[in-house]
């Protein structure tokens, strides 16, 4: 089955839908899928009304704009009636920022997705994919705990839909998106413009994993294709030194090394080696299975379902500094002149 086959006259909500991704999917959605709606769900009305504005999609009479917040659950439960899937992509994410404002973190990624989990268990949604990040894997900040604590209601929300067999609950986790809102190129672009005579670097050694937004949007439309319930689904993507993006950027343009800030880490990680242990490989994407299921010879089987998936080795940990797939020089600069195109 293909995308347009599976979303073809369903109705898709997207939580947090003004943002990068969520503008993203619904214009995928909405030129390749068929939909019957697209539902975005946000706080803020003036990015809605930004967004209806933006471009043809968007006016389309399938969208629908719906103001709301994660915490409410008693607006979710009006919102996700008659709805098929979800996408939940809603969070606070600025990671200095949770460390001086934890409480709000946890209200929006905690009890946010408890109540998504919640809501869509009550609305009978058939299918929900929460949005992870690689800060969720062994975290060191507030923000990247907040995000396993989502990770972990969403992969054992499975436990709660009964007999019924859905809400069906699975999460996708992938590294930095190129080019989103608050990411590093805007912000270096932002200070070179604004006379800036170095390009400000926390770290010579840092890397991090890199995914395009596209990229990013389909490889979520495509987990719902294959989502059992209870996995969290990782793509296979290059990471890149933070130096040769910089380079990339603004050649010649001296660096300025400020050191590492609060709570980030020198090198993300994807898949710990405890996590490893209850992981498969497949061939785009590796898969960390729920635990409590990992040794369940016939959930194993239903879930590859023909597919080819084997074991991760002893020991095995997917970090970007120690990634098999990498991307610089002038792969990268093609890579990132859209962007830069854009700005």
């Amino acid at each position: 089955m293909d995308l347009h086959e599976f979303f073809k006259e369903k109705s898709i909500l997207i939580t947090g839908g003004t943002g990068s991704f969520g503008r993203k999917l619904a214009t995928l959605l909405i030129r390749e899928c068929d939909p019957r709606r697209v539902i975005i769900f946000s706080r803020d009305e003036w990015k809605q009304w930004e967004m209806k504005k933006e471009r043809p999609e968007f006016g389309d009479p399938r969208m629908r704009y719906f103001i709301g917040d994660v915490r409410d659950t008693q607006r979710l439960n009006r919102a996700f009636q008659d709805v098929d899937y979800i996408v939940h992509a809603a969070a606070l994410k600025q990671v200095p920022a949770a460390e001086y404002n934890p409480s709000e973190f946890v209200k929006t990624n905690v009890i946010g997705a408890m109540n998504v989990v919640e809501a869509a268990i009550s609305a009978g949604v058939r299918k929900v994919i929460g949005l992870s990040t690689d800060k969720a894997c062994n975290p060191v900040n507030l923000y990247g705990a907040t995000k396993l604590c989502q990770d972990k209601l969403f992969v054992n929300g499975n436990s709660y839909v009964g007999k019924r067999g859905y809400p069906i609950f699975s999460v996708v986790r992938y590294g930095n998106v190129l080019g989103s809102r608050g990411s590093i190129i805007p912000l270096w672009r932002k200070i070179l413009k604004s006379g800036g005579k170095a390009v400000p670097i926390t770290d010579p050694r840092m890397t991090r994993f890199w995914i395009t937004l596209e990229q990013s949007v389909r490889f979520v439309l495509e987990s719902f294709l294959i989502a059992k319930g209870g996995e969290i689904f990782i793509p296979k993507i290059p990471s890149m030194k933070i130096i040769d993006l910089a380079e990339a950027v603004a050649p010649g343009v001296p660096h300025e090394f400020t050191g590492i800030r609060e709570g980030e880490k020198l090198h993300e990680l994807m898949i710990c080696q405890e996590d490893a242990r209850h992981s498969i490989e497949l061939s785009d994407r590796y898969v960390i299975l729920p635990e409590t299921q990992s040794r369940d010879h016939e959930f194993i089987r239903r879930f590859l379902g023909g597919r080819e998936g084997k074991p991760l080795p002893d020991g095995f940990a997917y970090t970007s500094d120690t990634n098999t797939m990498w991307i610089g020089g002038q792969e990268l600069m093609t890579l990132i002149q859209p962007y830069l195109e854009e700005m």
